[in-house]
């Protein structure tokens, strides 16, 4: 046998033992691709691998019921470690568990109401090492909350489907969004993508990543509504497919915005992903924007989703 051989055969045994021992599990997870999902497997399911990825992407709601669960988990650890000394804690109830748990709580948020303090050197041993590890936590819980909250984020709003109609004399794609908050975004540019699965001349299956050219893709005060054109011409490599061909085909829309948010100071970024079906061929956007009778124009943001069939 050959010794790459060897050396692959042997490393699979080592991933085999492992995920038997439980000391490496792999996962396997849905990814949502267009109007498909694929699975993928085999990958290192470990939390402390990627800690801090993990802890920026879980919802709210898991993000603090982990931190509550490791909070009361690292006390109850060092609550068994004092009820291992004699006596560690003056003013505890002999055999009371939950005093050396209400001190450990203390000691670790550095409470210290002092009607429980430590009266032995063992007692004193084991508080220093979980003042120590309490401070670190505590540190760590402050910045992943600090920047969970601090992320920047543009709220954008994007149309449910993006259209295609004639514009300016040519058949054109539009996708249109509006800036939820109101604010300016300086600077903002914008890209399309499409994503087209193609086979090479041995048959082999690959996704090909294409940029669709923008009519307007910088905007100098991103404030209110902005709709992006792109034109379908020769260059384009939509060109010449039906709405037929578009639906039936498994390419996919991907429009990214980033700017300047003049609120926060901050670079933000925004990504919207679209099917071929939900491309509305033959509609147009119905208008957002009307001028009342004192000349005041209002931008009505619930229409950002409509659409309606070109009138020939």
């Amino acid at each position: 046998m050959a010794p790459g051989k060897i050396r692959q055969h042997v490393r699979r045994l080592r991933v085999r033992a492992l995920s038997i021992l439980g000391l490496r599990k792999t996962r396997a997870r849905v990814v949502t691709l267009g109007a498909g999902k694929i699975i993928t497997e085999g990958l290192e399911n470990n939390v402390w691998t990627d800690f801090y990825h993990n802890a920026m992407t879980v919802t709210w709601p898991a993000f603090f019921g982990s931190l509550a669960a490791i909070f009361i988990l690292f006390n109850l650890l060092f609550a068994q470690i004092y009820n291992f000394g004699e006596a560690p804690i003056a003013n505890a109830k002999p055999g009371s568990f939950s005093d050396l748990f209400f001190f450990s709580v203390e000691t670790t948020s550095t409470v210290g109401y002092g009607d429980m303090h430590p009266q032995s050197m063992y007692g004193h041993l084991v508080a220093t090492v979980e003042n120590f590890f309490g401070l670190v936590s505590l540190a760590v819980m402050t910045g992943l909350v600090f920047a969970r909250f601090s992320r920047p984020r543009a709220r954008l709003i994007f149309a449910s489907n993006p259209v295609v109609a004639v514009h300016n004399g040519a058949p054109t794609l539009m996708v249109r969004l509006a800036n939820a908050r109101n604010n300016f975004i300086s600077d903002a540019s914008a890209k399309l993508w499409v994503t087209l699965g193609i086979s090479s001349a041995e048959g082999r299956r690959s996704v090909s990543f294409q940029p669709l050219r923008l009519e307007r893709s910088e905007n100098p005060v991103f404030a209110l509504s902005w709709t992006l054109f792109h034109v379908i011409d020769a260059n384009s490599p939509l060109d010449g497919m039906s709405a037929g061909d578009i639906g039936k085909s498994e390419m996919n829309f991907v429009v990214t915005i980033n700017g300047l948010d003049e609120t926060s100071s901050q670079l933000v970024h925004a990504r919207k992903r679209y099917a071929a079906a939900d491309l509305r061929v033959g509609h147009e956007f119905v208008d957002i924007i009307r001028i009342d009778e004192e000349g005041m124009r209002h931008v009505d943001y619930a229409k950002i989703h409509d659409t309606r069939p070109v009138v020939a």
